[in-house]
């Protein structure tokens, strides 16, 4: 048998479970514009007024993500190419994916923790004295009410799919987006009247680094919702078959356990 037919059977049907996946672009150009972006951030921390390398590599992890799900749903809904073997797959990579984002957002706390225990003789105070941190029972307590309740919504939304009420499905994703969209604009209007600059020390720095990349992740992780609205809406997803759907709650759940380590410990405990 050669590669075209070797996974068809006499009858027609696959001679496997497994889903042999066609050569891609995406891994590739995700990669460069990963590369892109970090280094137009870089580049934008030291001169604010070259922000095009930065927006140019945003623009294309947003092209990546776009195709990629494209292709990720013809498989599922055209190709019917997701056996359970493949969910079981999937689930299994999207737990080791949110492993490693865990680990990403350990070594902002490491670094946090680590200038806070006044174990460099320059830092005699945590906070620093010439830093004036967020108020935590402001805008940081707000969010996270926000962001909690966007969880809800979430869960509101699962339970609906798993009873077959689709209504309550495309009513409980589309509350998760705009709760998602409004702690994204608190956070930035937080942003704009902080009292501390990125460039103003290592509590800055550690600040704006370990809440900025949270905020990318509520983000990516609304645009996660928003495509699983529209497919709710399309009448893609059944209560036995969601695996998308349940990737992006695993998701999002994941974003809200690691901003209330942040409030914790960051605008709580850390504000001194």
């Amino acid at each position: 048998m050669t590669n075209g037919n070797a996974a068809t059977a006499h009858a027609g049907h696959p001679a496997h479970p497994y889903h042999l996946v066609e050569p891609s672009p995406w891994p590739a150009t995700g990669a460069i514009g990963a590369f892109v972006l970090a280094y137009g951030a870089v580049t934008f921390f030291h001169d604010r007024a070259k922000p095009w390398v930065m927006l140019a590599g945003f623009a294309l992890v947003l092209f990546t993500m776009a195709m990629w799900w494209r292709d990720v749903i013809r498989e599922a809904q055209i190709q019917r190419a997701h056996t359970p073997v493949v969910r079981r797959g999937l689930r299994v990579g999207m737990g080791l994916f949110i492993a490693s984002e865990v680990m990403f957002f350990v070594a902002f706390f490491w670094a946090f923790f680590n200038s806070a225990s006044k174990t460099n003789p320059q830092i005699t105070q945590w906070p620093p004295a010439s830093i004036h941190p967020l108020h935590t029972w402001s805008i940081p307590f707000l969010n996270t009410l926000v962001l909690l309740s966007s969880g809800l919504a979430v869960n509101w939304a699962h339970h609906s799919l798993r009873q077959g009420n689709r209504d309550g499905l495309v009513r409980g994703l589309l509350l998760a987006v705009v709760l998602g969209l409004c702690f994204l604009s608190l956070q930035a209007y937080e942003y704009g009247n902080a009292a501390f600059g990125f460039t103003q020390g290592i509590y800055p720095s550690v600040f704006y680094m370990a809440t900025g990349f949270h905020g990318f992740h509520v983000f990516v992780g609304a645009c996660f919702l928003t495509v699983c609205l529209l497919r709710a809406r399309r009448g893609d997803f059944t209560p036995g078959q969601h695996v998308g759907f349940e990737a992006a709650a695993w998701y999002w759940h994941f974003v809200d356990v690691v901003w209330l380590f942040l409030f914790v410990w960051v605008y709580w405990w850390g504000n001194g």
